[in-house]
């Protein structure tokens, strides 16, 4: 059984069709991935099923989700939460006037277990990210564009997530800081945390996942094996910049040839 299953989820704003019938699952301890250019519906996916749509006027009209068995679709977006789902928005969008400590403060008021737990999962975090430690006390808004992404992650892990929704976390970050979140994400999964990771980055996202879906216009267009879809010649071509090596071999002949003509032909 796999921890998530999305089943012909359907999704609107207003009356604007955002999904159609979208069906995905992630595994256990897993990472799955979904790739897609701008309006494909990556993070309408995510919010429907962190059940914060509402907060974007935005209406399932049909499909279910359930993590581990238990349907999600009657909760609110807190009750997500205590069920162990736990969504990191686009954009990091960190609490800018806050410091650091009561970001992370934050992030566990949905979780359970008092004190000793907060002490543990801050412990956690400060492991993975010694720079927030460093930090405790400045504003988050004064941090990096990477700081602030690694503090997006922390504060979603302080609510002790078993299945954590990644939304872009590479989104306008330096090649070696996207990198080094990639690294992370990688740490966060090896403890046991599941991971739905929506990426335009679509080089990391194959790397880190073992199964992978496209999204094109609200639907599901190629789905498989991670490494499989980066072998593929589409996946490869629109999503990973490589260019078609044949019409490229073509190319070059012609770019060769022109000179020659033109000599001949002055």
């Amino acid at each position: 059984m796999a921890a998530l299953e999305v089943r012909a989820l359907s999704v609107g704003y207003g009356p604007v069709r955002a999904l159609h019938e979208v069906s995905l699952d992630v595994p256990p301890g897993g990472i799955t991935a979904v790739l897609g250019g701008n309006g494909a519906g990556k993070s309408t996916l995510l919010r429907a099923i962190s059940r914060t749509l509402g907060f974007h006027r935005g209406t399932a009209g049909g499909g279910t989700v359930h993590f581990d068995g238990r349907p999600l679709d009657g909760l609110g977006a807190a009750g997500v939460v205590a069920a162990g789902v736990v969504q990191v928005p686009e954009g990091r969008q960190v609490f800018a006037r806050m410091t650091v400590a009561d970001n992370l403060r934050a992030g566990a008021l949905g979780a359970r277990g008092g004190r000793k737990r907060y002490a543990a999962s801050l412990a956690e975090v400060h492991e993975l990210f010694p720079v927030l430690a460093d930090r405790a006390g400045q504003r988050a808004g004064l941090l990096s564009g990477g700081e602030q992404q690694m503090l997006a992650l922390a504060r979603g892990l302080m609510a002790r997530p078993r299945l954590l929704l990644l939304d872009e976390p590479s989104l306008g970050l330096a090649p070696l800081v996207a990198a080094r979140i990639g690294e992370t994400i990688r740490r966060i999964n090896d403890t046991g945390t599941s991971v739905l990771l929506v990426e335009q980055n679509a080089s990391m996202a194959l790397r880190l996942a073992s199964r992978a879906y496209v999204l094109e216009v609200g639907e599901v267009t190629l789905e498989g094996d991670a490494a499989e879809l980066a072998a593929s010649d589409e996946v490869r071509r629109r999503y990973l910049g490589v260019v078609d090596e044949t019409a490229a071999e073509d190319a070059d002949r012609a770019q060769e040839s022109a000179p020659v003509l033109r000599r001949w032909t002055a």
